[in-house]
């Protein structure tokens, strides 16, 4: 093997452990906030909170995940989106064990603001690590990292619902510090033993020059460029809010489903959002970006409108399946395309808006039902979806 060989042999495996080490953040991020949120209800029972004095102090890890997304990218192009993402990751692990220790809706809002903003840190940071091996592995491989997060959320839920009778939340948000810390050691030395990949240049196709994140800036031009595609984000995220608080709700009222038809709606759009993203790289090198986000946007705003509408249950869950298949891809593709237009920053960005999208989502969706109908109000989803399948057309040049 000669030493070209070599050094390609290297780097590749260099690359691959790279890959293994931060899909493992994604999952691990996923699997710990769903692991947390199958808890909130013990919590809201252990601090004696109203339901307004809850959501009050849920809307810390919403305070404390913008404020850090909008800080992380800066820390990222000072430190590296590899040690940001460790640290990050320690504090989430560590964080997570703190809601069980409080007393009160208010020192739970507080502690939930720090838990907020090492989930908005690890967020950005490792969305920035993943941009570095899109351009380093000249591949569009970003949604399989998405896939990971929904996979991790999909176990953790799971997982936090079969030990919440056997477990307390104190002892089972523990146990989660622990698994964090963990994977942390095991995956966090990879990430520190290896600096940011540089774009592949050995024979493969030659990138667009927005291929490497850090070879732009934010100016006038790029900003304007991750605002709209943080605009694709928002209309994704905001699905999925909508989605996880009201899916549920219109089956039993609109559609008189029991209790676990209810819960299987919800199911099915994350389980198919899943394997979209699990099969995101094949279709995304098939179509390209561009034909991927408007083909996923229509296909989700029909989706939503047969799972708005339907007179039948069974209807009513093809239509949230189809909706998960159809927005699968497209935050993944608006967050990897930021970042190679504008680096860390933009990936801040377009994951601000997404944040926003999926805070957004399940307010707007009660006060327009409170307007008209619950099913009118799902439609709103349908809406963005097209609004972004028109956001990706349109700009078609930006993202490939």
């Amino acid at each position: 093997m000669n030493k070209v060989h070599l050094r390609a042999a290297v780097r590749d495996n260099a690359l691959t452990r790279l890959r293994v080490a931060v899909t493992a953040f994604f999952a691990l991020d996923g699997f710990v906030f769903a692991g947390w949120v199958v808890r909130i209800p013990d919590i809201k029972h252990q601090t004696h909170a109203s339901t307004g004095a809850l959501g009050l102090a849920l809307l810390g890890v919403s305070a404390g995940a913008v404020v850090t997304m909008t800080l992380t990218g800066r820390l990222c192009r000072r430190y590296g989106s590899h040690l940001v993402t460790v640290v990050c990751a320690v504090l989430l692990s560590l964080s997570v064990a703190l809601p069980p220790l409080t007393h009160s809706a208010p020192a739970l809002g507080a502690v939930l603001m720090i838990f907020g903003a090492a989930y908005g840190g690890i967020n950005v940071a490792f969305n920035s690590a993943a941009v570095d091996l899109v351009a380093a592995l000249q591949r569009p491989v970003m949604p399989t990292f998405h896939a990971a997060f929904s996979l991790g959320g999909m176990v953790g839920a799971g997982l936090g619902g079969a030990v919440a009778g056997y477990l307390t939340p104190a002892h089972h948000l523990l146990c989660l510090t622990v698994i964090g810390l963990l994977v942390t050691a095991v995956c966090g030395r990879t990430l520190l033993r290896h600096e940011r990949p540089a774009p592949a240049d050995r024979g493969r196709p030659k990138a667009p020059p927005t291929a490497e994140p850090e070879a732009r800036g934010l100016n006038a031009r790029t900003r304007g460029v991750v605002a709209v595609l943080g605009l694709v984000a928002l209309c994704t995220a905001y699905g999925e809010g909508a989605m996880a608080d009201w899916g549920a709700l219109h089956f039993q009222q609109d559609l008189a489903a029991s209790p676990g038809v209810a819960a299987a709606g919800y199911s099915c759009f994350a389980l198919a959002m899943t394997i979209g993203r699990l099969t995101g790289t094949t279709l995304i090198e098939r179509l390209g970006r561009t034909r991927t986000i408007v083909a996923g946007g229509c296909t989700a705003t029909a989706g939503m409108l047969l799972g708005c509408f339907a007179p039948s249950v069974w209807a009513a869950l093809l239509g949230f399946a189809v909706t998960g298949l159809g927005l699968a891809n497209l935050f993944p593709i608006a967050v990897e395309r930021a970042g190679a237009v504008a680096g860390p920053s933009g990936v801040a960005i377009a994951s601000t808006f997404g944040y926003g999208g999926m805070l957004l989502g399940p307010p707007a969706i009660g006060f327009i039902a409170d307007w008209l109908s619950l099913p009118t109000a799902l439609a709103s989803v349908a809406a963005l979806a097209a609004v972004a399948a028109a956001i990706g057309f349109a700009t078609r040049r930006s993202v490939g």
